[in-house]
């Protein structure tokens, strides 16, 4: 009963968070309401039996306690339980198509209100359930700086009286890129899990793809086609990215009779409508590059002209140091590591904090022979890196140039 409760719990919580969000309109009532409605079903469900519809159940449960909650205690003024009893919770609660309670809440927590880090703060900790502490190593911040952020945010919500809901045609378009921006972040927390045992987190990264596929519907404008491409074409390699004992394997490594033809072909599809628009950005781009990786039979035989080329167009629209590390290991694919290894020893002054860096920079240095540099980098890359399989393949590096 434990294993499956704990499933439930990762398939429903955040779903039934957000409807109580909907019904009580405040944030921290619902996490309490929904804490409770999950305790009393570890109470009632062994001996009662787990009821048809379990999301129904603990909606009901959650919003019962916490008007019993609301008469308790003075904190909660701001909402009537009077009024709270009269709104319907189970199955005719539930919305379909864009009025899924999911969707709201990204547009609620992507408020333009609000500040763009503590949108994507908060719909990373409400909608998807991230830690405090994940979210920070997505932004490279420190963690009670973001968790005060994730607070700020929720208390803004409440005081300003942000509704919970998905805007009307005229406002959606604008509200977008925040949204877009959000579940590009859920996505790459699921694609490559920033700490734990596995390389990557399927919830997020089907939960991200989830959100895509409502946004292409909501509003099929092409940069919302353009990220949910890329999604769709990251997540066709899921089942080459590590070993069944958990080993990270490197893109240039992995079996591609693994990856996922159908997801692939979808992707590069939406790929192709977005880029035909004329009207792409910076996702558009990078799920073409995805597509050029995609459609490879293998690293070798890649492209690696045109893959610069849109990094370069990418660079254009997007400039950030990241993208002009992907690019500068795309060049070390074409050109070599002697071409590349300048360019990536020149940006790392900015991204000192990020792993992915250093560890690009010690693969350059390996390949060149030059060992102590590549020995401090890949240490550099260990000390900043929290995922058990990254840790992992960056351990067995290190013993590998020592014992050479």
């Amino acid at each position: 009963m434990t294993a499956d409760f704990d499933a439930l719990y990762r398939r429903e919580s955040r779903r039934v968070l957000a409807t109580l969000i909907r019904l009580l309109g405040d944030f921290d009532l619902a996490e309490e309401a929904m804490a409770e409605a999950f305790r009393a079903a570890m109470e009632q469900w062994p001996a009662e039996g787990v009821p048809d519809n379990p999301r129904a159940w603990l909606v009901s449960a959650g919003r019962f306690k916490a008007i019993d909650a609301i008469r308790r205690q003075q904190r909660f003024s701001y909402v009537d339980p009077e009024a709270l009893e009269e709104v319907p919770a189970g199955p005719e609660a539930e919305r379909e198509g864009i009025e899924d309670d999911r969707l709201r809440l990204v547009f609620t927590c992507c408020h333009p209100a609000l500040a763009p880090d503590a949108q994507a703060a908060l719909t990373l900790r409400e909608v998807c359930g991230l830690t405090t502490g994940e979210i920070a190593h997505a932004f490279l911040a420190q963690e009670p700086a973001l968790a005060q952020r994730i607070v700020r945010a929720k208390s803004k919500i409440r005081v300003a009286r942000i509704p919970y809901e998905v805007p009307g045609k005229a406002e959606l378009p604008e509200r977008l890129d925040a949204v877009l921006r959000v579940v590009y972040l859920v996505f790459n927390e699921g694609y490559s899990a920033s700490s734990g045992d596995s390389v990557t987190r399927a919830d997020l990264s089907q939960e991200a793809i989830r959100l895509g596929r409502l946004l292409v519907e909501l509003l099929p404008e092409a940069e919302a086609m353009g990220l949910l491409a890329l999604m769709l074409i990251q997540e066709s390699r899921r089942a080459a990215r590590s070993r069944p004992d958990g080993t990270l394997v490197l893109l240039e490594d992995q079996d591609r009779a693994l990856w996922d033809r159908d997801l692939i072909a979808e992707g590069v599809e939406l790929t192709t409508r977005a880029l035909r628009t004329r009207m792409f950005g910076p996702y558009c781009l990078q799920a073409a590059i995805a597509a050029v990786h995609a459609e490879a039979p293998s690293a070798r035989d890649t492209d690696w002209s045109e893959i610069i080329g849109l990094y370069d167009a990418l660079s254009r629209l997007d400039p950030s140091p990241v993208i002009a590390l992907n690019r500068a290991v795309a060049v070390a694919m074409r050109d070599g590591p002697q071409a590349a290894l300048p360019i990536v020893a020149g940006l790392l002054p900015e991204l000192e904090g990020y792993h992915l860096a250093h560890a690009a920079h010690a693969d350059l240095c390996r390949r060149l022979g030059r060992r102590r540099e590549a020995l401090a980098s890949y240490e550099k890359a260990l000390a900043l890196s929290r995922q058990a399989p990254e840790r992992r393949f960056l351990e067995r590096r290190i013993a590998e140039l020592r014992a050479a």
